[in-house]
């Protein structure tokens, strides 16, 4: 969520006490699929999490954070549920705080349905220092927190109710993940990362967490994604930076039978990324980026039934802003890992930011999504909002149907161009974007002013307003 002061914004009281239903106006582009603005809220969302239930694709939820101390709340984030397939949304504020069964939730949502349609939730609460897990049996209507998991002994920071940087001090951004009948969430314990799981035996049959561990190696490692294996094993990803720009170098570790009495192993180098943990590039001037990477485990049962895949953020070095995504893959549980393969396909020196990627478990392909200044050249016209270079971005994507070795022309997926700064957003668009890709069809989640469906109550290059789209696989 936040690596500085969070700031946040304020939604009409009506919007606050009752779901509304959204019939959006969508937007076609010469360039991509149809786009809808999903919150069409004053003021900023920002930091999306989207899921897709595998055992009903029509139904997609999105979690984002709100710019709630703005609003004069105490606490709050936003979720919109579709049960149409993404074509029309219902939507509210939850987490609100005293009253609210999830209580003050601060930020950093994240999502994932399981394969027998349980859907779990994590985040942060705006005071307490546990971390709270979230499940939902309709289809993301409603939660109950199942769970609040605690840091480990001698590694507990404190906070007080005014401060609003979350649970952690410097780190943040807990991840869930579901599958294989089992549920594991992990995030930084203010120093290393920290994990527990719980079994699942069926719909709304989840066990007790296990009191957790702290992964060996990874003090002061963040910024990551958790995964699990066709065999119920895991895998953890996670950045160590350097303070300031620049360094970074990406770590995985494996537990090789997840709930079992193995534990995570030694950590695995992997990659360089020059990108660190607050690399400030001109279209996220004030948030920075990290390295983002992310994990997609195939348990397909295809031809490339468990590789691992690793999607992330590198720039040039000597701070050139020309930052790329690339992905790698492993075919031995992460003990070695394949080349990186640039996903972009531009030949600018701009910047391409903020990856998330998926794996459809119907097919084994995979869809990675990124937010992209290519078009901004500062000489006006389509993608330059401003007459400066390599400042404004798009949402740009493509899909690999060939085990990770080679990626489809890529596609611009926003129809419109955005500005984070011009948001006064504080954290421009955010720490992540999100992705859910099944059926052959990726759902992105990003944040948008450019208004280019024409229903963002601020308007063109203001307030950040969530947007989504349904993309089909190219090959």
């Amino acid at each position: 969520m936040k690596r500085r002061f969070l700031a946040l914004c304020m939604c009409p009281l009506a919007f606050v006490l009752a779901w509304l239903p959204l019939v959006p106006a969508s937007a076609g582009s010469a360039r991509g699929p149809a786009n809808i603005d999903v919150s069409q809220r004053n003021l900023n969302e920002s930091e999306e999490a989207i899921a897709v239930n595998p055992t009903n694709p029509s139904n997609i939820v999105i979690v984002t954070n709100v710019g709630h101390r703005e609003a004069g709340l105490k606490a709050g984030m936003f979720e919109a549920v579709s049960f149409d397939g993404g074509s029309t949304w219902t939507t509210k504020l939850i987490g609100l705080g005293a009253g609210d069964v999830l209580g003050d939730a601060c930020c950093d949502p994240t999502l994932s349905f399981d394969e027998f349609g349980n859907l779990f939730m994590s985040y942060l609460y705006q005071v307490e220092n546990t971390v709270p897990v979230a499940l939902s049996t309709d289809g993301g209507l409603t939660f109950n927190v199942i769970a609040r998991i605690a840091a480990p002994p001698g590694n507990t920071p404190t906070k007080s109710s005014s401060d609003n940087r979350g649970l952690f001090r410097f780190v943040d951004q807990p991840t869930i993940t579901a599958a294989k009948g089992e549920v594991w969430v992990i995030f930084n314990a203010g120093g290393p990362m920290f994990a527990t799981g719980a079994p699942v035996t069926g719909f709304d049959q989840v066990g007790s967490f296990f009191a957790g561990e702290v992964v060996p190696g990874t003090n002061n490692c963040t910024y990551g994604d958790i995964a699990i294996g066709p065999l119920g094993q895991v895998m953890q990803v996670c950045t160590l930076t350097e303070s300031g720009q620049g360094g970074g170098k990406l770590f995985v570790n494996v537990d090789p039978d997840g709930l079992g009495s193995a534990g995570f192993g030694t950590r695995v180098f992997v990659a360089e990324t020059h990108v660190g943990g607050f690399d400030f590039i001109p279209p996220q001037p004030d948030r920075s980026v990290d390295a983002e990477p992310g994990l997609a485990w195939d348990r397909t049962g295809g031809a490339h039934n468990g590789r691992v895949y690793l999607g992330y953020t590198k720039e040039v070095q000597n701070e050139s802003d020309n930052t790329d995504i690339f992905v790698r893959y492993s075919d031995d549980g992460g003990a070695t890992w394949s080349g990186g393969v640039r996903v972009n396909d531009d030949a600018t020196k701009n910047s391409q930011f903020l990856p998330k990627i998926s794996l459809d478990p119907t097919s084994g392909n995979l869809a990675i999504v990124w937010y992209d200044s290519r078009l901004d050249l500062g000489a006006g016209g389509a993608g330059d909002t401003n007459g400066l270079p390599n400042d404004d971005a798009q949402v740009w994507g493509a899909f690999s149907t060939d085990g990770g070795a080679t990626f489809t022309t890529n596609i611009q997926i926003s129809a419109g161009t955005s500005n984070s700064h011009d948001s006064g957003n504080g954290i421009d668009y955010g720490d992540y974007d999100g992705l859910s890709f099944y059926g052959g069809v990726a759902h992105p989640a990003w944040s948008d002013n450019s208004n280019s469906t024409g229903d963002n109550p601020d308007g063109a290059l203001h307030q950040l307003d969530i947007y989504t789209a349904a993309v089909k696989v190219s090959r």
